[in-house]
């Protein structure tokens, strides 16, 4: 389903499952890696290149005005483990260096895996349309890196836990919207946070995700460190 037409049966709230998924399903690209300006496809990184990462959806519930969010603690006041991301932007055309001056902005769902902005229909039943919770834009400093302070994700039905990304540069025109996942196992933070209230019965894994099940170098997921008193710190490097 194209995204306008997405959209169109969002607002009329008649969205069915199966076009969830679609909605939220992988955009047809290939990841690469880059040295300097030459890109070549491939499935990992090597030496002084780093791998492109990949263009993913942005919808179905993107931050309408991303540039009223500009802060740094996203919370919003929801409840959750904490969870400080620390997201650092790299150049493909520049031989890979820190990206300063660009704009980053994310989101992602809350422990019931609700989002805000939207709601009151058969995609999420919740109406969270009038709160802002949860997203948020920041600009890369020298390092390219920005810091959002929020909680860690919960999940929905045929979606693994992840954090959705848009990068922009300096002049607003946008360079990459993809899609952070988390690792899984024994020890993990997804494993210690085990779904909040709802539990993990039911969860979709990142192998079987239809965004991440064909990220088979593991690209796209996300270093996690900490514990449920302290909080999480996840880092991420994107080269756009």
């Amino acid at each position: 389903m194209e995204r306008k037409s997405f959209l169109k049966s969002l607002l009329a709230g008649a969205v069915s499952a199966p076009a969830l998924l679609i909605a939220c399903g992988k955009d047809e690209t290939t990841p690469s890696t880059s040295t300097g300006t030459t890109t070549t496809a491939t499935g990992g990184s090597s030496g002084t290149t780093c791998t492109v990462a990949p263009t993913e959806t942005e919808g179905p519930f993107p931050t309408h005005s991303p540039a009223s969010y500009v802060r740094a603690d996203i919370t919003d006041g929801k409840s959750g483990y904490k969870l400080t991301a620390k997201i650092t932007i790299k150049s493909s055309s520049a031989s890979c260096a820190a990206l300063a001056g660009a704009l980053v902005d994310i989101w992602h769902c809350d422990a019931e895996g609700n989002y805000s902005e939207y709601g009151g229909s058969g995609m999420q039943s919740t109406n969270y349309t009038n709160v802002h919770f949860l997203r948020g834009r920041q600009t890369t400093d020298a390092n390219g890196l920005v810091t959002f302070t929020s909680i860690f994700p919960g999940w929905y039905s045929g979606r693994a836990t992840h954090i959705h990304v848009h990068v922009y540069n300096a002049s607003g025109t946008s360079l990459k919207i993809t899609q952070i996942a988390f690792p899984e196992g024994t020890g993990t933070a997804l494993a210690l946070v085990n779904g909040y209230a709802k539990g993990m019965s039911g969860y979709t894994y990142n192998k079987s995700d239809n965004v991440f099940s064909d990220d088979t170098a593991g690209i796209e997921i996300a270093s996690v460190t900490g514990n449920l008193t302290d909080g999480f710190v996840l880092t991420m490097s994107l080269a756009v």
